[in-house]
This record gives structure tokens, sequence and C-alpha cells, in this order.
């Protein structure tokens, strides 16, 4: 419904002066239609721009007109289909195969199709024949003599008898003599017309039977093909959705919803959009409720239907309706697969928006949160994301996937350090190596943060890092990238965790502005367990600057993942339909908050990626670590907790030889000149006793596991 308009002609009131009688006054329709068509000034309290309302959906079609080919509206001579070489054939294999689809749909269902004409062909005759009696008796004029008789017009009547009678006795020679020529011609043409002839005319005459012969809501052949259902979208009808949603009033002037612009087609082709001023009162957040109403009064489906905030007021907003569902196309392969040089500097290609535009992430200086359901493509999102950091042969990687899948492991070919599962394997433990791999990268951030302080100004300015500075080997402050998958899992490993979970929390925090960057992926964004663990899990979540979030289980979990207050601002991940893989909603990134549908990269993509990002590496000299075959050996040690870590689940105490053998064998690049002496007056400098322990019936000095626990919690409880 929409508010009235004074300058809109009034057909109801023009009909009733023409039938009123002697005295009205006349009215000229032509002048009327011409007015009506003519170009008519908006409404001074306008609520819409004037377009025909249409109340019905339309088959076929784009929802407004497609846009002009440039400013002149001339459209091209030769479409763009078929302009070019690559066009040409693009156009000629997509008929090819459509028709060819055609072809073998309809081959399928041809002897259906014969019975079916069979059948409705017999019927044919008949109702042909029928027809035909009824043009030779000229039924048609039975109602005039009828009429005639009961007006007692006899002269009248007598008149319309011999108009009949000569009339029935002409197309009784017209039907006489089609008669003839079927009886007699039809066995004359069956005997000498040739069978291709012969075959065409029985086709061509059950064909015209058949379509005589069948109702006409029920078609012989069936279309292999269905042209998709467009709902037209105008003014008017949007209007309608609004005020159906409970969003205004059309008869109150000051509930009234009003456009902040003219209705066009989006740049991109794929839809139309709108600016909205709500009415005043209501907002933006009252608009984004409403948006499965807005579609329901739109008639089209709630994945068609996008509303942006404006910056310029609460109650304005902008609506985009997409021609069809913009999210169940995927964005296709990664470009990533031409396997040239990346930098890590330019943002990493991430996919496509609703629009279909391209959609960037940068990473440097920033941290990226990725949260999900199991399988609706967490991993490759944060895959795709490695992947352009390893085709830069000047980052340097860390890999670190607490799940264990297969998606990472051809991530060896190029990490400096990489740790898969949480099970043992022949690099070590994986917890141990995430441990040191974190230990490792902290006294790194705070080593670049000392270099960088006493750099000149000329050569690091401001006091950060740079492309340059990143590149040159001498300052030894290569990008790091650090991408950790089921990071939850870290949390989660007892006492271990507790340093993990430390470190995780200092660097997200403090890493980024030193060319460190992370990119974490968890199907368990709402954390784990409880206590002081637990609190550093929420505050290593909420300290990611770029949020991306597929679809999740409930609009809390949206929450989570996107941040806080995503869910009021309209972007709530739990609306994504389970049909849509690698479908997420991006926010942080920029100033828009996209749902970006992510390129794809699968095993077979990230595997080929990955062997050229080796190659450059080893051409730049720059393949480091674990894929260098290197032994990582740690830049620090703490000597209690090695210790510690030697003691077996069911060893209460060890004798010091013991301890200095296992120390040299396990951790020879810190331990491997140890002694027993030396060794016994390390671990005692920290208050842990000398006291016997017994092996194999022999008392020697050593140190009990529980004595050492002691020193750890004093130590940091100081």
């Amino acid at each position: 419904m929409t508010a009235p308009d004074e300058n809109r002609f009034d057909w109801q009131a023009a009909e009733a002066d023409l039938t009123a009688g002697p005295g009205a006054e006349v009215v000229d329709l032509d002048d009327a239609r011409a007015r009506r068509s003519a170009p008519r000034p908006r409404p001074a309290g306008g609520t819409h721009f004037d377009v025909p309302l249409d109340e019905m959906p339309q088959a076929g079609g784009m929802p407004v007109e497609p846009p002009q080919a440039g400013p002149s509206g001339r459209r091209p001579i030769i479409p763009a289909g078929w302009s070019g070489w690559r066009n040409i054939r693009h156009s000629v294999r997509e008929l090819a195969e459509v028709s060819a689809y055609r072809v073998g749909f309809h081959a399928v269902r041809a002897p259906w199709y014969a019975t079916q004409a069979a059948f409705w062909s017999t019927v044919g005759v008949f109702r042909l024949t029928g027809r035909q009696l009824r043009w030779w008796w000229v039924s048609e004029q039975t109602g005039l003599r009828q009429a005639a008789a009961d007006a007692g017009d006899a002269q009248t009547w007598h008149k319309l008898h011999r108009e009949v009678k000569a009339t029935r006795a002409w197309r009784a020679i017209v039907l006489t003599a089609e008669a003839l020529t079927l009886g007699i011609g039809g066995p004359i043409a069956w005997a000498v017309a040739p069978w291709w002839a012969l075959t065409a005319g029985v086709g061509l005459a059950v064909a015209y039977l058949a379509h005589v012969g069948r109702p006409d809501d029920r078609p012989i052949i069936t279309p292999a093909t269905v042209a998709g259902r467009f709902r037209r979208v105008n003014p008017d009808i949007i209007l309608r959705a609004y005020y159906a949603a409970g969003l205004g009033h059309p008869d109150k002037a000051h509930q009234r919803v009003e456009f902040g612009s003219t209705m066009a087609r989006d740049p991109s082709g794929t839809g139309s959009q709108v600016s909205i001023d709500l009415p005043y009162g209501k907002t933006f957040d009252d608009a984004v409720k409403a948006r499965g109403a807005i579609a329901s009064g739109l008639d089209v489906a709630v994945s068609q239907v996008f509303i942006t905030r404006d910056p310029s007021s609460h109650r304005r907003h902008t609506l985009w309706v997409a021609d069809r569902d913009p999210l169940a196309a995927g964005a296709g392969r990664t470009p990533l697969l031409r396997c040239k040089p990346t930098d890590i500097w330019q943002p990493a290609p991430f996919g496509l928006d609703e629009r279909g535009n391209k959609v960037a992430v940068d990473l440097m200086w920033n941290s990226v949160l990725i949260g999900a359901q199991p399988r609706q493509g967490k991993t490759f999102a944060a895959r795709l994301l490695a992947l352009y950091a390893a085709l830069d042969p000047y980052v340097k990687l860390t890999v670190l996937d607490g799940g264990g899948k297969p998606d990472w492991r051809k991530f060896a070919l190029v990490a400096d350090r990489c740790a898969f599962g949480l099970a043992m394997t022949r690099d070590g433990d994986p917890a141990e190596i995430v441990l040191e791999a974190l230990r490792e990268i902290k006294a790194d951030v705070q080593d670049r943060y000392e270099q960088l302080s006493k750099l000149p100004a000329d050569v690091c300015p401001e006091g950060k890092l740079t492309r340059e500075i990143a590149r040159d080997p001498k300052y030894r402050m290569p990008v790091r990238a650090v991408f950790l998958d089921e990071f939850q899992e870290y949390f989660d490993l007892g006492d271990i965790s507790k340093e993990i979970a430390s470190l995780l929390v200092y660097l997200v925090k403090v890493a980024p502005a030193a060319g460190v960057m992370f990119v974490d992926a968890t199907q368990r964004p709402s954390g784990v367990g409880g206590g002081q663990v637990a609190t550093q899990f929420i505050s290593f979540r909420d300290n990611h600057q770029v949020r991306f979030s597929l679809r999740t289980g409930s609009w809390n979990v949206s929450d989570l993942v996107l941040g806080a207050g995503a869910n009021s601002e309209g972007y709530d991940s739990s609306t994504l339909l389970p049909s849509y893989k690698g479908v997420g909603i991006l926010r942080g990134a920029s100033d828009a908050t996209p749902t970006v549908r992510t390129y794809l990269a699968d095993a077979d993509d990230a595997e080929k990626i990955l062997i050229a990002a080796r190659k450059l590496r080893e051409a730049a000299g720059t393949l480091t670590g674990m894929a260098a075959g290197e032994d990582i050996a740690r830049d620090s040690r703490d000597v209690l907790a090695d210790v510690r870590a030697l003691f077996g689940p069911s060893e209460r105490g060890l004798q010091w030889d013991d301890i200095a053998a296992r120390l040299a064998e396990r951790m020879p690049e810190h331990y491997a000149d140890t002694t027993a002496e030396s060794i016994s007056a390390q671990v005692r400098a920290f208050g842990v006793p000398s006291v016997d322990v017994k092996r194999a019936g022999k008392a020697l000095k050593g140190a009990k596991a529980d004595a050492i626990d002691a020193a750890i919690s004093r130590r940091k409880s100081a």
C-alpha cells in the first residue's frame, strides 16, 4: 500500500464521469493516457518514485530493466557473449552442452511422447469433427433467432432463418469437398507419395490432432530446462514489504518509509539496490530483525536480501536485493594455482563477496580468527591464507595443527616448524614442539622490539618493521606467520597448557606489531574447562583483529567468533545454510563486513602450490628449520622443566647420573656435556634437595619428582 499520489490520474472517477449522463464533464481519454504516461514529479512528501506496481510475480526477466551500455543508452551491436574468439568458443560450448542435454532428455521420453500423441490425436479427431459440425450448423446464430422469436419480431426471424439456410448450404458444400478430398486423395497419396513425404504428413497430422485433442493445461512435451523465476522489484513492492514487516505505516505522515536514492542496478549487475530512510524512531537494528519479513514481502529468499548500515544515520540503510541466491555458487579455484611468488605485504586473495567482488585479507599487522561448525570449510579457509604466505619465500612459517588432520601435513615442505596432532611422532612430542616454538617466537618478538628501537630513523621510520628490513638477511627479522588449527586442543593438555596459554595470549597481543601474524582456527570458540587456562582462552580468542565465521550453531556462537555486538549489527553466521561450504562472514578486514565465498584449494591444489613454494624458497635461500631437515635447537632452556620432563609416568625419583644421561641423549643442544655433579648443582639451586634414590637395589643421590614440582610451583607464585 502506498501513500495517495495527487498527480496520479483517477481512472475510476473518469469512467464514472463518462457514464454519468447529460451534464457530466467530458474527459478526453487519449489526453488522460498521455498525461498518465508522461513523467510525473515526485510528491513533496514523497514516499516512492512512480513506477507501476507489479502485483504478481513475473516469469523470467530481470528484477528491473538491465543496465544500459553507456550514457547514450545504446547497447552493443554484437553481444558480449559473441565478441572475441574466446567468448565465441565459450558461447558455442554452452549452446552445444544445453542442446545435447535437451536431446538426451527428450530422447529418453520419446516413447511416452508417442503414446500420449496417439491417444490425444484420437481425441482430436472427435473434437475436430465436432468443431466442423458446429461450424456447418452455424450454432452461434441460434441465440439471435431465439431472441427475435421471444420479441415477436417475425421479420427479423425470417431474415436470420434465410441467412442461416444459405450459410449451411454453402458450408455443406465445403465439408463435402473436404470429405471427398480426404476420401479420394488420401489413398492416392498413400499409394504414390514417397515414404518420407508420408512420414512427414502423418507426423504433422498426428501432431495437429494431438494439439487439438489434449487439454490446454497438459502439454505432451515437457521442457528440458525451466527458466528461472525472478521477482520484479520496484519501489512500490519495497514499500509494501517494509509496511508488512511493521517498519512503518503508509497512512501516517510521520510513519512513512522513504527513499534516500533512486532504485538502481548494482554495479556488478547481480541485483538492485536502494537507500531506505525508516521513520523516525525506527532503527537499523529493527530492519535487521525484520529481514525475514522483508524478504517475504519482496517474495524472495532471505539469502537474497542484504541490509547494510549507513554511517550517516541510524535510521538509514542500504537494501540490496539479489536476482538469485548469490551464495549458492562457489567462488572457483584459488588464483594461487598460478604458483607465482606472492608478497605478504599485499592483501591475500580470499574469495568473492555476495555481489561477486573480490575480497582480500591483509595479513600484515593483523591476527585472524576463523571459527565454524565442523565440515563447513574452516580448515580450507585458514589453509588458503597459509598457502598465500607460503608463496612468499621471505615469510617464515610455523604450522601447528592440534587436530592432526591430513590437510596441513604437506606444509612440512616449507614450514620452519610444524606439529600435527597430539600423538608422539619421530620429531618428538607435538605438545613439546608447540611449546618450544612459542617460546622461540616470544624470544624473537622481544628481540625484534629491542633491535627496532636501536635502528636509525632513516632505516626504521616510526620504529616499525619495514619490507626492506624484513627482507634484508643482516637484520634477521623476516615476517613470520603462525597458523594454528583446532587451537582449543592446546588449552586442554594439563599442566603444559598453562604455559602454552600464557604464551599464546602474549603473542596474539604483542607479536603482530613486530611482524609476526597469527591465523587461528577453532570449532569450539566457546572455550575449554575452567580456571586460569579458560580465562586465557577467552583472552586469546578476543584479541584477534580480523574475524571470519562460517556457519555456526547459534547467534551466540556467531558472536563469539565475530566479536561482541555482531548480531545486533545484523551479522549472524548461524543463518547461513548448511549447503554453503566455505561461505562465511568476514568482519574487521575492512570497513565493510561482507559475506564471503572463499576460493577453493583442495589437497591436490595445496600440494601443487607448496611444491612451488618450496622451489621458491630454495632459490631464495630461505628454506629453514624442519623443512630444511635441520634439528631445531632451542634458544633457551628451563632446567627444572627439562628435568621434570625426564620422569616416566611411574617414576617418582631419578638419580643424578640417570638425569645427566637422559638430558644428554634427548637435548644434546643444551646438555651434551652435562655431568651428574653439574646438573645436581643447577637443580639444587632452585631449592630441590638431593636425596637417596634407589635403582636396581642400589641407593644413590638424586631428585624426587614431587620436590621438582614444588620448586616449579614456588617459582610461578614468586
